[in-house]
């Protein structure tokens, strides 16, 4: 499978952020995070959000995922503004529209790596068949199939995050949010979760934003971006 750039990157924009401001007051003061924010997010692209700390990398991942409202803007989802939705609409595009990656993998003990990836397909009211098809499918992108039967805790660091970027994507999001999802990981491991995350990324064409500290990996995507003063900039 080719791991290039996709033709249709220059297509309608997946995620897009318009003017996004936040501010968060502290005592007398007022601390402002993003100020006129604006990103868009193509599908089948990977992105790098490079920022230093504080810098508001979170913040935006949080806006740009609905599970924060920004004091103003907008977040436009495949063509869907979100900024005047109830918080009940915001949810369901949520669920069903982004997945998102978190530096802990966040799966569920008790259940297999299967198991993890079939659950919030069952929950959206796919069938066990079908639920277990595609989990296994999403496990055998990721490099962890032989891995299906085992539970988190008989993974390895790189494992649990692989089947974490499976479970992410296992209801077809077209955003994929990811805060350093290979910041706990050895360059080697990183390297590989990488990896399975861009063939992920390549075959569904969803598109994706992963915020990370790792300046290899942000080199290896297909753009890099930053935050300064409250902005998003492009990096060279």
């Amino acid at each position: 499978m080719s791991t290039d750039a996709p033709a249709d990157r220059e297509s309608r924009p997946i995620l897009s952020l318009r003017g996004i401001e936040r501010h968060f007051n502290e005592g007398a003061s007022r601390l402002t995070v993003l100020s006129g924010a604006n990103f868009d997010l193509r599908p089948g692209e990977l992105v790098a959000l490079a920022a230093p700390s504080g810098a508001g990398k979170s913040t935006l991942l949080q806006i740009a995922g609905l599970l924060e409202k920004p004091d103003a803007g907008d977040v436009v989802i495949a063509g869907r503004s979100a900024g005047k939705l109830s918080d009940s609409e915001r949810t369901a595009i949520r669920r069903v529209q982004i997945g998102f990656v978190y530096q802990f993998h966040h799966l569920l003990g008790e259940f297999s790596a299967l198991e993890n990836v079939i659950i919030p397909q069952l929950i959206r009211g796919l069938s066990k068949a079908v639920a277990t098809q595609r989990a296994m499918q999403l496990l055998g992108y990721m490099k962890v199939k032989q891995r299906a039967d085992h539970r988190p805790a008989e993974l390895s660091g790189g494992e649990q995050q692989r089947v974490a970027i499976a479970r992410a994507v296992a209801n077809a999001p077209r955003v994929l949010l990811a805060d350093e999802p290979t910041g706990n990981l050895d360059p080697t491991t990183a390297g590989y979760v990488f990896e399975g995350l861009t063939r992920l990324v390549r075959a569904s064409k969803l598109g994706a934003l992963i915020a990370t500290h790792n300046h290899d990996l942000a080199a290896r995507m297909d753009r890099r971006i930053t935050l300064r003063e409250g902005k998003v900039v492009e990096l060279e």
